[in-house]
């Protein structure tokens, strides 16, 4: 896993957080590893069982914001012990996915750097710009957008990035 840096931004300022301030996959899929290896897990730790484990926490974390209705950003209102269990559940869900990554071999960082590189392709973004059925229409100055025949509008299609990915 490359150094993709997390960056902790907690409200509570505590030591625990100011030592996290930045992290990086590979330390977290290290910690990960050492951890199941001096608790004997690694047995447990298939990819099928991580993955079940995964979506458990996923679950969890579903239940915090299940009775919310929508959430604006920064969570006003919150309490500071639901703010802390909401890190909690992040925290399970982001440890899963990295112990994932590492018993599949995928380098978890680079991934999410092609994932970024892709959608942004996928996704063009300026005025114009709107999803379609067959990808990304962007209609040029004067506001046309044609479909793929009229080869005025600028078509970036799912399958053929899916297509110029797959070897």
């Amino acid at each position: 896993m490359n150094a993709v840096k997390l960056k902790e931004t907690g409200k509570g300022g505590d030591a625990a957080a100011a030592a996290a301030a930045a992290v990086t996959l590979e330390e977290l899929r290290k910690k990960m590893a050492d951890f199941a290896r001096e608790r004997d897990w690694e047995k447990y730790h298939s990819p099928r069982n991580l993955l079940l484990a995964l979506v458990g926490e996923v679950g969890e974390l579903s239940e915090i914001f299940q009775w919310k209705g929508e959430v604006p950003k920064g969570l006003p209102g919150w309490e500071e012990r639901e703010t802390e269990h909401l890190g909690e559940e992040l925290a399970d869900v982001l440890l899963y996915l990295v112990r994932l990554s590492d018993m599949c071999g995928v380098d978890l960082g680079k991934a999410a750097l092609r994932k970024i590189d892709l959608n942004a392709r996928k996704y063009p973004a300026g005025p114009g710009c709107r999803p379609s059925k067959k990808g990304v229409h962007c209609s040029n100055d004067t506001g046309d957008s044609r479909d793929d025949h009229g080869d005025v509008v600028a078509v970036v299609r799912a399958d053929e990035i899916k297509e110029e990915h797959a070897s």
